[in-house]
């Protein structure tokens, strides 16, 4: 906790500078006012449960964040109080944010003309301790994926015509066309073994509630099914660091070259996978057996193990012995809620891999999006890859395209719209930062800790492998490479031969055409030029 005197406090847009005109405007949202508070009248039974829910209210309406101005009248006149019980009152709020695992996190002191007026910041503490699991989710268009995670995530069946789509589905245009254009977000979560779902998922209060209340969180990334978006659908498998993923093949129409393409990227991630066989209610027990058996030959023709789900007890059995070579296969109907009960065993199940050497590395953090949010500022997005973040950090960001990085700082951090004090590796987060306007940045830049030392980097060595190519590829050749969030032309050049073909694999030379970027030795690339795609790892960097 620190403790300001309002002339001595930083600048920030929940900070104010008159605390009369502050609290002319009433009690709000997330602000409440307190003339005083007393240990032996406010901490008694009934008196202490009745704070403790209304400060349950104002961190609800905060997302995960409460002010309290304590020497206020209710009418908002500032009364002041002398330093003893200015000093108590602040500490019956200690007491009752203990109660609701929150904490007092800022005290800002106001002078006034009869005593001080305490600003008192109470927010949410973050436990490391919950599981969070994060799920990549691609499919073909129309092959049920986000009707599925919409059913799941909300308990509500499907009505056959996608309506549980619309949780996924945000923009105006992805509505009206039943088709994502971009990556969407979903959650749910479990506590004590029990599915915890939201009635509306596009409610920020009850996705801050489910994060409060689950000590195991799956995030759900729902890519692009659609062929012309197929490059998000990589951002979302190649850039998000996934722990697993989840293929879904209609049973009426089965495996297409998009669900080939999609199992594809997730297999050179080296992701473990899941197969849903999606929408079972629309096609013949003879037609999904048929589905099955042409699931069954593909993943097992790139060296995958089907392993079919028909009941609780093998979800769990199969979710302790999941790897890369295992697949589970499960079917599921959106419309009848065949197989749900079988993901959520699964998912409840699934094993968690935390690398508690990655957790102690420099924070670093691939840009996805970025934002402006009127009254917070300039917000980034991303998954973080490792290290921790904490609100008050001090962090690079960058490569401009001058190759120069620029410390910027971390004012707040939000993880499915709850504020949270410090995020660590897997956590789908965004943050708001100071030091820098959001026209500055581009998706690929990153945010990493100063320790990280990351630098601007314009060529690199690969070893790759040619998958498909209708000619020959030489020196000069142009892709559209993907590394993490990053997506740009770069030039290659092979190394070992004056030319490469399909099914050919080498060293390569690549260099990012247009600007430099941050990458190191041993992330996975795709890269893609019309039907052309090739896949490798990054060996060396020239810089």
């Amino acid at each position: 906790m620190r403790i300001y005197k309002s002339s001595e406090r930083r600048t920030d847009a929940e900070m104010i500078e008159d605390i009369q005109s502050f609290t002319s405007k009433g009690e709000r949202r997330n602000i409440e006012f307190k003339k005083s508070l007393s240990t032996s009248y406010h901490l008694k039974t009934d008196r202490r449960n009745g704070l403790i829910s209304q400060m349950k209210y104002r961190m609800e309406r905060g997302d995960g964040k409460a002010i309290y101005l304590i020497g206020v009248e209710d009418s908002g006149e500032p009364v002041g109080l002398p330093d003893d019980e200015l000093r108590e009152s602040i500490d019956v709020l200690r007491t009752l944010s203990h109660e609701i695992d929150a904490a007092v996190e800022d005290v800002i002191i106001h002078e006034g003309t009869h005593g001080r007026v305490a600003e008192v910041i109470i927010s949410r503490k973050h436990d490391f301790s919950r599981e969070h699991l994060l799920i990549g989710v691609a499919g073909h268009v129309d092959h049920g994926k986000s009707t599925l995670l919409g059913t799941l995530t909300t308990g509500s069946l499907d009505d056959g015509s996608g309506k549980t789509r619309i949780f996924l589905d945000v923009q105006k245009h992805e509505i009206e066309r039943g088709l994502s254009a971009d990556l969407s977000f979903a959650i749910y979560g479990f506590r004590g073994g029990e599915a915890i779902r939201m009635t509306n998922p596009l409610d920020r209060r009850e996705k801050s509630r489910l994060m409060s209340d689950a000590d195991r969180v799956i995030s759900f990334v729902d890519t692009v099914g659609h062929e012309p978006w197929l490059r998000t659908t990589i951002r979302g498998i190649v850039g998000q660091n996934l722990d697993y993923g989840l293929l879904t093949v209609a049973a009426d129409d089965g495996p297409t070259h998009i669900t080939r393409e999609h199992l594809g990227i997730m297999i050179a991630m080296e992701l473990p996978v899941i197969v849903a066989i999606t929408k079972t209610d629309t096609a013949s027990e003879e037609r999904i057996h048929e589905v099955l058996g042409k699931v069954s030959e593909l993943l097992k023709l790139v060296g995958r193990i089907p392993f079919r789900v028909d009941d609780r007890a093998g979800a769990q059995e199969i979710a302790g012995k999941m790897n890369r070579h295992i697949v589970p296969v499960i079917s599921v109907s959106s419309v009848t809620g065949e197989g749900l009960e079988l993901l959520d065993e699964l998912f409840m199940n699934l094993r968690v891999h935390r690398d508690l050497e990655h957790e102690e590395k420099p924070f670093l953090m691939y840009i996805d999006k970025v934002y402006t949010i009127r009254g917070v500022g300039t917000v980034v997005s991303g998954t973080i890859q490792q290290g921790r973040v904490s609100k008050g950090d001090k962090l690079l960001l960058g490569p401009f395209r001058t190759g120069e990085f620029r410390e910027v700082g971390v004012k707040s951090i939000e993880m499915h719209h709850y504020q949270i004090g410090c995020a660590e590796p897997g956590h789908i987060v965004g943050i708001s930062i100071s030091g820098a306007s959001s026209d500055e940045i581009e998706r690929g830049m990153i945010l990493a800790d100063p320790s990280y030392e990351p630098e601007a980097v314009r060529e690199f060595e690969a070893e790759v492998a040619i998958l498909v190519h209708p000619t020959t590829i030489k020196a000069g050749y142009e892709s559209v490479t993907h590394i993490e969030t990053i997506a740009e032309t770069t030039v290659l050049e092979p190394l070992d031969s004056e030319f490469m073909s399909a099914g050919d694999r080498g060293r390569v030379r690549m260099r990012f055409k247009y600007r430099p970027y941050h990458v190191r030795e041993g992330q996975k690339i795709i890269f893609r030029e019309g039907r052309s795609k090739g896949i490798g790892s990054i060996t060396g960097i020239i810089r």
